[in-house]
């Protein structure tokens, strides 16, 4: 997604960026970890420079820390920070500070259909232009007398014309045809009528761009009736905060989609959605694909595209596939140089498909990929070295012996296996993709490789014992 905003060069040291990351609140630091895990196995030069934030605190000083951090490196990724009502009102929202410290003008959330996520509607492709800034989140309230309290909402003429010019721009550099405009100029006719006012001014100077307007309570009964007629929305903060949230559930929910704030100089990268997840916090449930995708923007920020492109692809083939096939993966393997295979196509299958790890812990999924070079798994012991069984039976493989221990060979070469089994040598085709089980103890790993519908591979089964 291209963007027109120019910006300096974030900080980049011996070839590597360094971006910070903020944790955040319930399921964000797993999220994040994810993130973290799968930039050090697809070898992403970045390096993240942590920065806890603890929205239950009255100090400012850990949010401070973390403006400093994102001013010195130019750009952050977030976990989603909880903003509590039961605070006193001199509390400010971290999520307010950062946006408004940062002058993080512009909120950006693309909402698209995924082939294999089943939703009420389908192709749906809207992108969604939220002004960051002001609004009723400029946090200016006031109790006139007792009972009655008076909450300021801001709209000014400089900071909406800026957020129409950067949709507008946006728009053409994605290819977009027609932008909407929901206000509700009806009633604020001087707050809402500024800001539709700035809107036609610059879709003036657009004319290759369509333009129309549309007031808040119909927008949301068109999207939630007739979805696919939209194209890109521009909005105010509230608006854009309520009609975002809508898209997000319409295309599957708030773990599929990413977003990013962009200001002139500065630019965080989280969750489209900003709903912390306590209820399911520390359970490793969480769907990490809207966090995984907002890692691709920033990469896309970084002039990474390369990476971005990768992670990407893999994020949204084990969202859209109905089933992973892992025959996919490894006869990409195969064929690909062995120094891509390793830190790239299996950590992503494996790390992206809890399906596939069942309860192993995520180090022991991704460990696997990890042995697929000979020169690894001739120093490696028999109990490390491609121990497949933990992802088809976990319970069975810890309390079996370690020469049950179900291994799976995909080299070419027969001195390996030989090696590996010590009493079965069977010659794979080297163009193909094919599973060789080494089962010293047929009677108790033939029924669980047979049972195990999870490798979609054709499996060949030969087993051979002295």
């Amino acid at each position: 997604m291209a963007l027109h905003v120019s910006r300096p060069p974030p900080a980049r040291y011996g070839g590597r960026h360094t971006v910070t990351l903020i944790p955040g609140d319930g399921i964000g630091p797993e999220l994040a970890n994810h993130v973290r895990e799968l930039f050090w196995f697809c070898c992403v030069p970045v390096d993240f420079e942590l920065v806890n934030v603890d929205s239950s605190l009255t100090a400012e000083d850990d949010i401070n820390n973390a403006i400093m951090s994102i001013r010195r490196n130019g750009v952050a990724l977030k976990g989603n920070l909880e903003t509590n009502h039961n605070l006193p009102p001199s509390y400010k929202s971290r999520n307010n500070l950062l946006r408004t410290s940062l002058d993080l003008y512009a909120n950006v959330m693309h909402c698209q259909s995924l082939p294999g996520v089943k939703t009420r509607h389908r192709n749906i492709d809207i992108m969604i232009i939220r002004e960051n800034t002001e609004g009723e989140y400029s946090s200016l309230e006031h109790e006139s007398v007792p009972g009655v309290v008076e909450c300021l909402k801001i709209i000014t003429r400089v900071n909406s014309l800026r957020i129409a010019d950067f949709a507008f721009q946006t728009a053409r550099q994605n290819g977009r045809r027609r932008i909407t405009a929901v206000h509700k100029a009806n009633i604020m006719k001087l707050g809402d009528g500024l800001f539709l006012e700035c809107c036609k001014e610059v879709a003036s100077g657009y004319p290759d761009i369509a333009f129309d307007t549309l007031i808040v309570d119909n927008a949301t009964m068109q999207l939630v009736s007739r979805p696919q007629q939209f194209d890109m929305m521009l909005m105010p903060n509230l608006y854009g905060n309520v009609v975002s949230n809508v898209c997000a559930g319409l295309v599957g929910g708030p773990g599929l989609v990413p977003g990013a704030n962009h200001g002139e100089h500065y630019a965080l990268f989280e969750a489209g959605t900003r709903n912390t997840g306590r209820s399911i916090a520390n359970r490793n449930s969480a769907n990490p694909t809207a966090m995984l995708l907002a890692s691709c923007l920033l990469l896309d920020h970084l002039k990474l595209p390369a990476y971005a492109h990768m992670i990407r692809r893999a994020t949204l083939s084990t969202v859209t596939e109905t089933r992973v096939c892992l025959s996919v993966c490894l006869s990409v393997c195969l064929s690909a140089p062995l120094s891509v295979c390793l830190p790239v196509c299996l950590p992503i299958i494996l790390l992206l498909s809890p399906a596939l790890c069942l309860s192993a812990p995520l180090s022991v999924c991704l460990s696997v990929c990890l042995l697929l070079s000979p020169a690894l798994c001739l120093s490696a012991p028999l109990s490390v070295c491609l121990s497949v069984c933990l992802l088809l039976s976990p319970a069975l493989c810890l309390s079996a012996p370690l020469s049950v221990c179900l291994s799976v060979c995909l080299l070419p070469s027969p001195s390996v296996c030989l090696l590996l089994s010590q009493s079965v040598c069977l010659l794979p085709s080297p163009s193909a993709c094919r599973s060789v089980c080494l089962l010293l103890f047929p009677t108790v790993c033939l029924p669980v490789l047979l049972s195990a519908p999870l490798l979609c591979v054709d499996v060949t089964v030969s087993v051979s014992h002295i």
